[in-house]
């Protein structure tokens, strides 16, 4: 054994493969600058000849002085180079938060269709609903492929009806539940499936009456379902516990639908001619009002096909020019109930629902009225 004090051997350090080297650092004070080198290059204090100081405790509830600072522990820039050594693992980022589409993007998103109208958890707003952020008209007619369906039940409608009163039953419930569903959508309410159950429901009564009834009695057997069916949608939303403004609210879009499916009844209870008539000028008014051409040249295209058509089935029917009249004022109606599809609420469900059905669902008065 040798009295002489411990040199760590040059070429050999033990913290080298343990420890990792530290970083370069800022320059640190006198005293940290002193601990640092005794740290890492060897040196040591004689500790017997100096004896820490230690710091007087301070009296409890005292507030700690912040101009004399109590000596630092030893191990301090040790474990400072090993927080700078091994820094805390990351914070997981947050997801970013979703916000709604700016009212300029409108031109770029134009060409990717209609988005769903939702109450809640969708970012995205209706074409509509933008176009009235831009100061635009709301109005976005339904288009090529709502107006060939249309087309085609008005077709199914003009076949059917002089074959058999139970054979034009057929095309007329698709007409009815298709006219409920969209009636409730274009009014911004779905789900809303006792409602649109309700109105259905409706226009089926009122079929089933003129077909018990008779053509000669078809005035009563849709009127009375009618006047029946608005007490019980009363009743019904008298009995909800929603909110008032929400109850007269569904009142009147269920009185709305309720009415215009028992409407379209009239196609049952009128002569079979003049539903023939009227269908083929409804189809034809819609395709014209679809082309593309300016608002009023489109319109004033549609009321003369429209009377085209109703001349040429009149002349195969026996109504002769009789059609004409019953085709143009069909035609009137088609376009009232295709602008009302257009407004409020659009997107691909409305077209397809209350774009197809609202068109031949508002002619059918002017039909049952005219035959």
């Amino acid at each position: 054994m040798t009295n002489q004090p411990y040199e760590p051997y040059e070429g050999y350090d033990p913290y080298q493969q343990q420890q990792p080297q530290p970083p370069a650092q800022p320059q640190w004070g006198y005293e940290e600058q002193q601990y640092a080198t005794q740290q890492w290059q060897g040196q040591t204090w004689e500790t017997q000849t100096h004896a820490p100081v230690q710091a007087a405790a301070a009296p409890q509830g005292a507030a700690p002085e912040t101009a004399y600072p109590a000596p630092q522990s030893y191990e301090r820039p040790y474990v400072a180079e090993q927080q700078q050594a091994y820094p805390a693992p990351p914070q997981r980022p947050q997801a970013p938060t979703p916000t709604p589409a700016p009212a300029s993007a409108s031109a770029e998103s134009a060409g990717q269709g209609y988005g769903p109208a939702t109450l809640a958890g969708n970012a995205r707003i209706t074409d509509a609903q933008r176009a009235r952020l831009e100061g635009r008209s709301p109005i976005i007619e339904p288009g090529m492929q709502p107006a060939l369906l249309t087309a085609l039940l008005g077709l199914l409608l003009a076949v059917a009806a002089p074959i058999s009163s139970y054979a034009l039953v057929v095309p007329l419930v698709i007409l009815q539940a298709v006219t409920a569903a969209g009636w409730f959508r274009l009014n911004g309410m779905w789900p809303a499936r006792q409602g649109i159950a309700l109105a259905f429901l409706g226009g089926v009564t009122a079929d089933v009456a003129v077909l018990v009834a008779g053509r000669d009695q078809a005035p009563a057997a849709i009127l009375g379902p009618l006047g029946i069916w608005v007490l019980l949608t009363l009743v019904l939303q008298l009995r909800s516990h929603a909110d008032p403004d929400t109850r007269m609210y569904g009142l009147m879009a269920t009185v709305a639908s309720s009415a215009l499916a028992i409407i379209a009844t009239g196609y049952l209870g009128a002569d079979p001619d003049a539903v023939s008539v009227g269908a083929a000028a409804v189809a034809v008014a819609v395709l014209a009002r679809a082309l593309p051409l300016p608002t009023p040249a489109s319109v004033a295209v549609s009321l003369l096909a429209a009377a085209g058509a109703g001349i040429a089935v009149g002349g195969m029917t026996g109504l002769g020019t009789k059609g004409a009249l019953i085709g143009a004022s069909a035609a009137v109606c088609a376009l009232v109930g295709h602008r009302a599809a257009s407004y409020d609420y659009p997107s691909r469900f409305v077209h397809f629902t209350a774009g197809v059905a609202l068109p031949l669902t508002a002619a059918a008065p002017v039909v049952w009225i005219l035959h």
